[in-house]
């Protein structure tokens, strides 16, 4: 069977995966298709008794998804994609649908309802063709499908469940299962497409783009037959299509935009050579120069946007439009003291860029200000975004000399830099940066695992206690101790709140390398891996193993985890600016470095947050 013809189709466009699911990824991947991964911030919160069938919840779910990430990319990110793909995957047992279980017990519950009997899994895929208008309006054109397969799992005995359960597979999957792995064993029967239980119908998706772009005729396709999977529509003759048009020259040339040779660009008189290309056998064309261009261009433009930011935030643009409500440039200009024309042209900048909203020559914050860039809200990052434009903006100007010098461009703040060396003012600072991107990111890393078991945590090196204090308020049983040095235990009360439960959350001073752990059941290392040297790092990691009570004890690491391709850019540009002997690390480096040091059953989640999430148990 002939598919790549079809993926072929996409190259040189901007397709974009709405979903930071891995087996999602690897399924597009592994047939060769060159996608960046935006996860969708879309909350699944759809009324169910609205759809009529469960598949129409999967596919609604799946088009919001990738609508939100294509209005997001175009109005915030000023990159417009090509192509959006949404997905969603629900398992439904007599037309319930069972969503990803909150505890052990309801995955349970779920289990045992499924054991012996034949279930849907149903996805719902979204395909969002963007294309951004001379008004700079976002025109959507959504073609959306789903897929069902039936499966029927074994007679499941209680030891057979628990164990399934305690492994923590069952904690972020639909239906309480992954058949690509553990959970396979569960399974008896398969009766469809077996890659939609992974999570995407990849022969429904091909079968779609040839739909799209193809349309064959119907003695083009050849229907095979295979037990327990659908029939599958062969395309080996779409070269065939493709020869067709190469017949009628005048057609083929007005589609490709192609005339004598020559690519001619949108928008402008000028025209480069445009040699036709081979791929897979077929014959196509280079895409417009601008669109080639395009990432080129966001890249020079990017710290033009980041400057623009940092501008406003230093200004507290956000902070006197939050107090008003809206004001004129000339009244925001008068309010920091600043060029009443300059400062329109930053108001129009930060509208452009979605931080801003303009209505009849006023300025308003948006949502997203409001949330975010005012330095009272209680998820602000206007300490982060001070710190990034005073300090490590300059790190990145001097990146070339960084580099040929091989030495570390500077000590980083997250830890290093809050060491009761740098004066009072300097370590208050250090820990703001630290606090407001904590609170941030703390919730997800706190709930990507069910974490309810324990009753104890000790959250080493835990600064202003953000974390603790977020683990705290979602686990109501669990007591959390935070262990920093004395100069940052003494900080830590400026950054606690009233209603502070002394009870469940304490403060004691000491040094992780050098004094005794405080006894707990769980222990978290939030962005102090990273940073580390192997010697120091090994050390810490041999005193938390010692620490740990063997089957029982559990290690809950905050970290960015780099993608196994080494493709996201996030976390390598990240890198950069960490010291000579620190890492970033990947998934799999992060297994293997805590295997190394008693510790298994070894979880990672992808938050699409500041920070990513890692739990193990001590062996």
């Amino acid at each position: 069977m002939l598919l790549n013809p079809v993926i072929s189709k996409l190259a040189g466009k901007r397709v974009v995966l709405a979903s930071a699911s891995p087996r999602r990824q690897d399924i597009l991947s592994n047939v060769g298709l060159r996608f960046e991964v935006v996860p969708s911030w879309f909350k699944e919160t759809l009324d169910k008794s609205m759809f009529s069938a469960p598949y129409e919840y999967a596919v609604e779910t799946a088009k919001q998804k990738a609508l939100e990430v294509a209005r997001r990319m175009h109005v915030k990110h000023l990159k417009t994609p090509d192509i959006v793909i949404g997905a969603d995957t629900i398992v439904t047992l007599e037309d319930a649908i069972l969503e990803k279980p909150f505890d052990k017990q309801d995955a349970y519950n779920m289990l045992s309802r499924l054991s012996g009997k034949e279930h849907s899994v149903f996805t719902g895929v979204a395909i969002v063709h963007c294309t951004s208008q001379e008004d700079n309006q976002l025109e959507t054109d959504i073609i959306d499908f789903y897929e069902e397969t039936k499966v029927k799992f074994a007679e499941l005995s209680e030891d057979l469940l628990w164990e399934y359960i305690d492994s923590g597979e069952p904690m972020d999957k639909a239906g309480g299962y992954g058949i690509q792995a553990l959970g396979g064993m569960l399974v008896e029967s398969v009766h469809g497409d077996f890659l939609n239980v992974v999570g995407f119908p990849l022969n429904h998706f091909c079968k779609k783009l040839a739909e799209m772009y193809y349309r064959p005729a119907k003695h083009t396709i050849h229907r095979v037959k295979h037990d327990s999977i659908p029939y599958v529509e062969s395309f080996e003759n779409l070269s065939d299509v493709e020869k067709d048009c190469s017949t009628s020259s005048k057609t083929c040339e007005a589609k490709k935009g192609v005339h004598d040779g020559v690519c001619k660009t949108r928008g402008s008189g000028s025209s480069v050579p445009c040699t036709p290309r081979l791929q897979n056998g077929l014959e196509e064309t280079p895409p417009h120069c601008s669109q080639k261009l395009a990432k080129i261009f966001d890249l020079l433009d990017g710290f033009k946007a980041s400057k623009t930011l940092f501008a406003a935030s230093k200004l507290k643009v956000f902070d006197k439009l939050k107090d008003k409500g809206a004001l004129k440039a000339m009244e925001i200009a008068d309010k920091i003291n600043a060029s009443v024309h300059r400062t329109e042209r930053l108001l129009d900048a930060c509208v452009a860029l979605g931080l801003l909203e303009k209505t009849h020559q006023v300025y308003r914050n948006t949502e997203l200000a409001n949330m975010y860039l005012v330095s009272d809200a209680p998820f602000s990052f206007h300490e982060y975004i001070n710190y990034s434009n005073d300090h490590l903006w300059s790190h990145f100007t001097h990146l070339d000399s960084t580099i040929v010098e091989g030495r570390g461009p500077h000590q980083t703040p997250h830890k290093k830099t809050c060491d009761g060396t740098h004066g009072p003012e300097v370590e208050e600072r250090c820990m703001r940066v630290n606090h407001c991107t904590l609170k941030i990111t703390a919730r997800d890393i706190v709930t990507a695992f069910d974490l309810s078991k324990y009753s104890s945590a000790c959250d080493l090196g835990g600064g202003t206690g953000a974390l603790a204090h977020e683990l705290v308020g979602t686990y109501p049983e669990i007591k959390v101790n935070v262990f920093d040095l004395p100069e940052i235990i003494k900080h830590s009360s400026l950054f606690q709140p009233e209603n502070l439960d002394s009870r469940r959350l304490t403060f004691t001073s000491g040094n992780f390398f050098e004094d005794a752990l405080p006894a707990a059941d769980l222990y978290i290392l939030s962005r102090v891996i990273h940073d580390l040297p192997d010697e120091k790092l090994n050390h810490l990691l041999r005193k938390v193993s010692d620490a740990c009570h063997p089957g029982k004890s559990g290690l809950l690491i905050a970290e960015i985890v780099l993608d196994e391709d080494k493709k996201v850019p996030r976390g390598l540009l990240q890198a950069l600016t960490i010291n000579e002997e620190g890492k970033q690390r990947s998934g799999t480096e992060y297994k293997k470095l805590l295997e190394n040091h008693g510790f298994n059953r070894i979880q990672i989640k992808t938050t699409g947050n500041l920070l990513d999430a890692i739990f193990a148990v001590k062996r």
